[in-house]
C-alpha cells in the first residue's frame, strides 16, 4: 500500500481532532513529499542534523517535530525554525530552549516528557516533578510549555499500557485546571495509538505504519 493510502486511512480512523504527526526519520524526502502531496503537513524526525537538512530542502509550509532526546547543545540548530520539542525531559533543557528562543526572538513551542513506562532507561520527569517545573515557567517564557508526552512501556499487554496512557491524561487534566495553557497530550505511536485515543491523547506520533518499517 503506498504512502498516501496509509495516511488516509489513518486519517479515516482518527477523530478530527488529534493531531497526526508522521514520524518521518530516517526516510529519503521523497517519501515525505509522497505524504504531504495528500496534505501531510506534520513531520517528526529525532535527530537534529536529519532534521535542518531536510526542513532546508522541503517545502517551507511543513512544520517540524523534534520527539527525540534532545541534547541542549544541539538546540541552537532547530530553534530558529521548529514548530513543537516533544521531549524536555531536564530542566537545563527547558532553560537551554528559552535562551535560544530568546536569541531567535521567538517563543519555542514545548512538551513536558513524563516517565509512565516500567522501562528504566526511557527519558522524562517524573509525575511529582512536573508541576514543580510548571510553577517556574516565567523563568523560560521562550520556551512555552504547551503540554505533556509519555511513552507507554513497548508491551503486548494492553491492559499496562493503557493504564499508563490513563494516568498520564489523569495528570494532564489536573495540571490543566491551573495551567490552561497546556492544550496537547502526546501520547501513542504506530502499535498503540488507538488505545491512547481511546484514553485522551491529541496527538499521535506514527512512523512504520505511514512509511513501512525501518
Amino acid at each position: 500500500m503506498s504512502i498516501a493510502n496509509n495516511i488516509k486511512n489513518i486519517i479515516d480512523t482518527i477523530p478530527s481532532e488529534v493531531c497526526l504527526v508522521a514520524v518521518s526519520k530516517t526516510k529519503p524526502n521523497d517519501a515525505i513529499l509522497d505524504a504531504y502531496q495528500v496534505g501531510q503537513r506534520v513531520f517528526g524526525e529525532n535527530k537534529v542534523q536529519e532534521l535542518t537538512a531536510k526542513s532546508e530542502s522541503l517545502p517551507t509550509d511543513i512544520q517540524w517535530h523534534m520527539i527525540g532526546h534532545l541534547q541542549s547543545n544541539k538546540v541552537k540548530f532547530i530553534a530558529p525554525y521548529v514548530s513543537l520539542i516533544h521531549a524536555v525531559d531536564s530542566p537545563k533543557l527547558i532553560r537551554t530552549i528559552h535562551k535560544e528562543g530568546l536569541k531567535n526572538k521567538r517563543s519555542i513551542d514545548c512538551l513536558v516528557q513524563v516517565h509512565i513506562a516500567q522501562e528504566e532507561n526511557k527519558f522524562g520527569f517524573y509525575a511529582q516533578e512536573v508541576e514543580s517545573l510548571l510553577q517556574q515557567k516565567d523563568d523560560f517564557p521562550n520556551a512555552r510549555i504547551v503540554g505533556l508526552m509519555g511513552m507507554a512501556t513497548f508491551s503486548d499487554n494492553t491492559d499496562l499500557v493503557r493504564n499508563e496512557f490513563k494516568g498520564l491524561n489523569n495528570l494532564y487534566q489536573k495540571l490543566k485546571k491551573t495551567y490552561p495553557q497546556l492544550q496537547t497530550l502526546s501520547m501513542g505511536m504506530s502499535g498503540d495509538y488507538q488505545i491512547a485515543i481511546e484514553e485522551g491523547s491529541n496527538m499521535v506520533r506514527i512512523g512504520s505504519s505511514i512509511f513501512g518499517s525501518r
